[in-house]
């Protein structure tokens, strides 16, 4: 699909990878905003097409005491606060059909958790919004297996659709990308990199995800380098007190190195025969 087609996005001309990011959740109005001015300004100035990413709620989490979210439509307001604030389109994730109609009237483009791909339901409703829909890849399923979510989103009638990959479940508690998914992946649909939850730790016996993010750089250096469309990446202020996925989130302080090197990157990528 064409990024040009999405309200507002900008830089499409660059020749640059495009970004989801964002916090993990909408914790509030003000941590919203303050997250996107930054990055916002940050990929204007790289020339970077961008989508601020936040959930309106957490359904998928490990306890029933975790954080959901600060309230459907109030959550859903803050990030159509966002886009008209600083023009930029906004991405949030879905968990049931009714999800999808819903948050489309808010945001541009619906993003299905991996844990839910399969559920054809949940991708017909979400197709059916005519958003563009991002599909992230079970940690359960191979990158072939992709195609077939993806047929389901373009034979409802949608041709907008995004694979994004977020690792494979290798033993109980960590995740490992395989590479050579990307350009298989790539046949059925553009493809993006969840830095972020490629580098969690989920099952830990405390009931809180873990992560590394002090490997952030390398794996979002090597989806660069491994051709992905774009890049994924949850960010925050202070990630140690965020209420969601706070041990895997890049510091929002980094973000601008991280940023810089990774468009150095791509240039060099792109050079290549």
């Amino acid at each position: 699909m064409e990024l040009s087609l999405i309200p507002q996005i900008k830089h499409t001309d660059s020749n640059n990878f495009f970004l989801l990011s964002g916090p993990c959740a909408i914790e509030g109005e003000e941590m919203a905003l303050r997250i996107a001015e930054k990055v916002v300004g940050l990929t204007d100035r790289l020339k970077i097409p961008y989508v601020f990413k936040g959930s309106f709620k957490k359904a998928n989490r490990s306890r029933v005491d975790s954080f959901t979210g600060i309230g459907d439509e109030k959550a859903l307001k803050i990030l159509r606060k966002v886009s008209e604030t600083f023009k930029v389109p906004t991405i949030t994730d879905i968990h049931e059909p009714a999800d999808a109609a819903m948050a489309a009237e808010y945001v541009d483009v619906l993003q299905i958790p991996a844990f839910l791909v399969r559920q054809t339901d949940l991708l017909v409703a979400a197709a059916e919004t005519g958003k563009v829909v991002n599909l992230k890849k079970g940690q359960f399923m191979s990158p072939e297996s992709m195609k077939h979510a993806v047929n389901k989103i373009q034979e409802s009638g949608n041709k907008q659709v995004w694979i994004t990959d977020r690792g494979t479940m290798f033993g109980y508690q960590d995740m490992i990308v395989d590479f050579r998914g990307i350009p298989t992946m790539k046949q059925y649909a553009p493809v993006v990199l969840d830095v972020t939850h490629s580098l969690q730790q989920p099952n830990q016996a405390s009931g809180v995800t873990g992560g590394r993010p002090e490997l952030i750089n390398t794996m979002a250096r090597a989806g660069i380098a491994a051709g992905v469309d774009g890049i994924f990446i949850e960010t925050h202020f202070d990630p140690a007190n965020a209420k969601s996925d706070g041990a895997n989130m890049l510091a929002l302080d980094r973000m601008e190195q991280l940023l810089t090197n990774l468009v150095k990157l791509r240039s060099t990528v792109n050079s290549l025969v």
